[in-house]
């Protein structure tokens, strides 16, 4: 018996293009993330060592620099200086840049939600010192997830080709002279 193929549709190979980077794909990938720290930190927090205020600076780094780029990519876009050359942007640039968004949303949306996780945690644990001294640790990496989620966001946006012109309406069909 064979199986019956399907042939191919016209809007097809609309399914295998990579798109935008959807808000709420982040926000459950921060919602498991955090339901997982939160999981190891409650069984586990006393075999962790205190959290260091610095430790969320990182993203902070990181979101500025893609706010940087962003702001690049923005300008030679909107100047039309994209293409092979110097002083151009180059297409693959843009779409390496384009992936560099997408892996830093995703690395901010687990930030975010690790952080969260850790956060809810200490603050049901009012009763233990340690835990009071490492809240300012979480809410410095949970605001750092969330600026570079938002900043990989917006260098994706910044990516994206520039419309079309609307085409041109002018009549075709000559005058007599």
């Amino acid at each position: 018996m064979t199986t019956p193929t399907r042939s191919p549709q016209p809007g097809d190979d609309d399914d295998h293009k990579l798109g935008p980077t959807r808000v709420r794909d982040l926000l459950a990938v921060a919602v498991v993330a955090g339901l997982v720290f939160w999981i190891l930190v409650r069984y586990n927090y006393g075999a962790f060592p205190s959290l260091p205020w610095p430790a969320g600076v990182t993203l902070y780094v990181l979101a500025l620099i893609e706010v940087v780029i962003g702001v690049l990519v923005r300008r030679r876009v909107a100047e039309k200086k994209i293409g092979v050359g110097a002083g151009r942007l180059h297409p693959i640039t843009v779409a390496r840049t384009v992936a560099l968004a997408k892996a830093s949303a995703i690395l901010g949306a687990l930030a975010l939600g690790g952080w969260t996780g850790i956060l809810v945690f200490l603050l049901s644990r009012r009763e233990l010192d340690a835990a009071v001294a490492d809240r300012p640790a979480a809410v410095v990496g949970l605001v750092g997830g969330l600026l570079l989620a938002a900043a990989a966001l917006w260098l994706e946006h910044c990516c994206r080709a520039p419309d079309e012109p609307p085409p041109e309406t002018g009549d075709t069909t000559a005058e007599p002279a």
